[in-house]
């Protein structure tokens, strides 16, 4: 069975049933769902969050970032934390879990290798989406740092199968690409009921267009992808180029000292979230 073939199969399956997750991700997405509610008790999100450690320390990391923390007192209760970060960015954090987990832990290290590079990658885009939307394209941070978050899902659900379809992640993406990261990112989007504010920005962002000035939130996504520093692995084609926004070609566009500027000043709102988004 070729590649397009099994892409077709899985957005399929993912339409017409459930996604398949871990523990700790059934978890997160039941904590997503209580905080859906405005009027749900912060008492009652601690206690959720906490049944969760990784969740918990997340929390606690995020709040504690430069990003959040601008007095610099440092707090170590996950009530407070929440307290500090708003329902919002606590929902994006349980995302940020859902999504990591979604791969599980391949036993075999080169896909092993892929999945983290993958999340690296990931964090580095959902931390730098939130100071482009603040800088640059005057979107909502926190809406940004979400879609950051869950940009390439479809690629760790995608991941999640392969033991199901040997050879699904041998050569390069190529197909993923062009077909397989739109059908099955669709779908699980969809199954996750993302908000269609974001889902229409990631399906925006798939198609790969830029537009100038970068004002919505697809071009925030497109911008942050451009300047990661790691790439995504699935991102990256059998001869070795970058299939996305280059850095450079954002310079032109923006202007190379304006988009230094706002790089330097925010550098370490980036490296401080980009290490607590890090699971």
């Amino acid at each position: 069975m070729n590649k397009l073939d099994t892409f077709k199969i899985i957005a399929s399956q993912v339409a017409q049933g459930e996604l398949a997750f871990p523990t700790g991700a059934q978890v997160a997405l039941k904590v997503r769902q209580a905080l859906e509610d405005p009027d749900c008790p912060v008492d009652k999100a601690a206690r959720l969050i906490q049944a969760e450690p990784l969740l918990s320390a997340k929390v606690i990391a995020i709040a504690n970032s430069v990003v959040y923390n601008r007095s610099g007192r440092e707090i170590t209760d996950v009530r407070e934390s929440i307290a500090r970060l708003g329902f919002s960015t606590v929902r994006s954090l349980t995302m940020a879990l859902v999504t990591r987990q979604m791969a599980g832990v391949p036993s075999d290290k080169k896909y092993l290798a892929l999945v983290n590079q993958l999340w690296e990658h990931t964090a580095h885009v959902a931390s730098l989406a939130n100071v482009i939307a603040r800088h640059v394209t005057h979107q909502d941070p926190e809406t940004a740092m979400f879609a950051g978050i869950i940009h390439e899902i479809g690629g760790f659900y995608m991941i999640s199968r392969a033991a199901e379809f040997p050879g699904l992640l041998e050569g390069d993406f190529t197909d993923w690409l062009e077909t397989g990261e739109v059908e099955v990112g669709r779908e699980v989007l969809n199954k996750l009921s993302v908000p269609e504010s974001v889902a229409s920005a990631i399906r925006a962002y798939w198609d790969g267009f830029l537009a100038m000035p970068p004002v919505t939130l697809a071009d925030t996504l497109l911008l942050a992808e451009g300047l990661a520093p790691v790439l995504s692995p699935l991102h990256q084609l059998e001869n070795g180029e970058r299939n996305e926004v280059t850095a450079a070609s954002i310079e032109i566009m923006i202007g190379e000292e304006t988009l230094t500027r706002i790089l330097n000043e925010a550098a370490e709102e980036v490296r401080s979230l980009t290490a607590a988004l890090k699971f």
